[in-house]
């Protein structure tokens, strides 16, 4: 009986540490093979990018951005006037009718004074794996720059150059976010799944037809 129980237990042990080691692996190429590619406004100004990348995050009832949201949107904004690129892709979560953030996050952009033609509306963004994947596949980007927090970018980076896209990242760690430790939590899991993605060329949930960054980003509102 004590033997079975050993062999149990050393079993189990035997998958828990695969299983650390699984996550452990995938964290540390995500972050390890991208850190490098995660620099300053000024350094992104000259990288000479078909477009910023906007990743989205809540929006109140009202349609006023998140706090989080909002320091991106404005690491966004602030590329684009020191020329990072000609467009920015707004992507966020329009799975309801009743819940668009890409629509506030391009009326807050407007507000800020970018013409609403150089704005794009991903409105499948459901992830930022899938944001990735249709900034590539759908937006015909070939070169991209990314707003979004330190934690994100890592993870940001590695899908956007997963998919095919030359990517740097744009910190926009401009406040300081009460579930911040949730975010670092979940961003652990988040990196090993999107590692898995990159690794097996998973396609978006929604593909769609072409829509070329040469034209008005208002054919996407």
């Amino acid at each position: 009986m004590l033997k079975v129980v050993g062999g149990l237990l050393a079993a189990v042990l035997a998958i828990a540490f695969a299983v650390v080691l699984v996550f452990a692996g995938t964290n540390a190429a995500a972050i390890l093979t991208t850190q490098d590619d995660i620099v300053d406004q000024q350094a992104a100004a000259s990288f000479d990018a078909d477009a910023i990348i906007v990743l989205g995050a809540s929006v109140y009832p009202d349609g006023t951005p998140s706090g989080i949201l909002q320091d991106r949107l404005d690491d966004g904004i602030a590329l684009y006037f020191a020329g990072a690129a000609p467009k920015i892709i707004m992507s966020g979560d329009n799975g309801t009718e009743s819940y668009n953030e890409c629509w506030a996050m391009k009326q807050y952009a407007i507000s800020q004074g970018v013409p609403s033609e150089d704005v794009f509306c991903d409105h499948a963004g459901f992830s930022t794996y899938e944001t990735m994947y249709r900034a590539r596949h759908v937006f015909g980007a070939d070169r991209v720059v990314i707003a979004t927090q330190t934690y994100h970018l890592y993870r940001a980076v590695y899908d956007a150059q997963g998919v095919g896209m030359e990517a740097i990242g744009v910190p926009s760690d401009y406040g300081e976010y009460v579930n911040q430790s949730w975010y670092d939590f979940r961003e652990i899991f988040a990196r090993t799944k999107d590692f898995f993605q990159v690794l097996m060329k998973t396609p978006s949930t929604y593909v769609g037809d072409p829509i070329s960054l040469d034209q008005s980003g208002d054919v996407t509102n």
